[in-house]
């Protein structure tokens, strides 16, 4: 192994004890590759098998925790006795090879698409999302208090399947605009009781689901059990997260004993838009905010064994890999062996089956322009 990548390979203890093999993580990725009745697929399972011999921590592609939390077709759920063996194959498939498994958790929220929901589109107050194209979602419906209550617990119901299935814990969506997100969030949250109010305020509902998801965990997990967080550190929108905004949510997620924060980024390396005066990277502002309170993990465009030491430079003491596995699912061991200069960072409309990518996903790889642009440029020079 070359000696810079070592500190990758360092074995490393979260909060609640468990002690991961590595510093590596499989990013959660949306794959739409479940069951129609949103049970794991065969698919699934063959794709997460290739991908996590290496990692020492393994996140699931997020499973709604209510039937009207969906946010993607062919999406496995998490709560309903009939979903737990499916989930329990994926743990013991993530498992396997000595990582650790996290079902990631979520409820949509105002991203939910229509036809995909039972019932109504819902969210905290009934402001439509902004598009890129500059247009609009779907207007939502604003959920009562007792709705909220109730979704609340169905966080709650997941973690206990999630404990049921095997899995070594949760990590808490409250990234890329989903509910818990729109709770926290100026502009998706107009509310005028208990659950919005200012950025204090704003903080009620994710605070209220780590509540529950942890008094799950102290009464039904028989030990030590994972609950993560993952957050976006900014909304383009105005009204919108800010920076300044982020670090009263991570001082306040810093409180609650966490297991890990987990940043999502589309750039490791990216700096504020607003917020604060500071020109230093995201992920260097939080991990001097809280690092020293709960282990932070880095992601965001990981994809050299250089960009992953950087990543541990500013101080995060875990890395996240995503495309990246998709594109060379034996990443971590070429490089922990010493092979990184066989690293493959191209991929061609030939590589499905040698990659082990189910159809939808495959489909996804191909046709959304610019997540994979090497597949277009390669097609482009033929």
């Amino acid at each position: 192994m070359n000696p810079k990548y070592q500190a990758l390979f360092q074995p490393f203890k979260l909060n609640d004890g468990i002690e991961l093999k590595n510093r590596l993580v499989l990013a959660p990725m949306t794959h739409s590759s479940s069951n129609p009745d949103e049970t794991v697929s065969d698919a699934e399972l063959e794709y997460y098998e290739s991908r996590t011999a290496g990692v020492g921590l393994s996140i699931t592609a997020v499973a709604h925790v209510t039937p009207n939390g969906k946010g993607f077709a062919n999406q496995f759920r998490a709560v309903g006795a009939e979903f737990t063996p499916g989930l329990t194959r994926l743990a013991d498939t993530l498992k396997k090879n000595g990582s650790k498994a996290v079902l990631q958790i979520f409820h949509a929220g105002r991203l939910s698409p229509p036809e995909l929901v039972d019932g109504d589109v819902v969210a905290p107050s009934a402001v439509p999302s902004e598009r890129g194209d500059g247009g609009q979602g779907p207007t939502p419906r604003e959920l009562t208090g007792q709705e909220i209550e109730n979704i609340i617990k169905d966080f709650g119901t997941a973690t206990a399947n999630a404990i049921a299935a095997g899995f070594d814990g949760v990590e808490i969506h409250g990234a890329n605009g989903y509910l818990i997100q729109q709770f926290f969030s100026p502009h998706s949250n107009r509310r005028e009781d208990k659950w919005g109010g200012d950025v204090n305020a704003r903080l009620a509902f994710p605070l209220a689901v780590v509540d529950e998801v942890q008094r799950v965990v102290k009464e039904q997990a028989k030990g030590p059990f994972i609950v993560g967080y993952r957050f976006s550190p900014e909304e383009p929108e105005t009204p919108g997260i800010t920076m300044a905004d982020t670090l009263v949510l991570i001082d306040a997620l810093a409180e609650k004993n966490l297991s890990y924060l987990h940043v999502s980024l589309m750039e490791y390396n990216s700096v504020p838009r607003r917020g604060v005066e500071d020109t230093r990277s995201r992920l260097t502002i939080i991990q001097e905010r809280v690092g020293n309170k709960v282990p932070v993990i880095g992601v965001g465009s990981v994809k050299t064994p250089d960009d992953a030491a950087a990543v541990l430079e500013t101080g995060a003491p875990l890395v996240a890999l995503g495309r990246q596995l998709i594109v060379d699912p034996n990443w971590v061991e070429k490089v922990e062996s010493g092979r990184e200069n066989e690293i493959l960072y191209t991929l061609s409309k030939n590589d499905q089956k040698s990659l082990v990518l189910p159809d939808p996903l495959w489909n996804m790889v191909i046709n959304i322009p610019g997540w994979f642009p090497v597949v277009e440029a390669q097609e482009a020079n033929k």
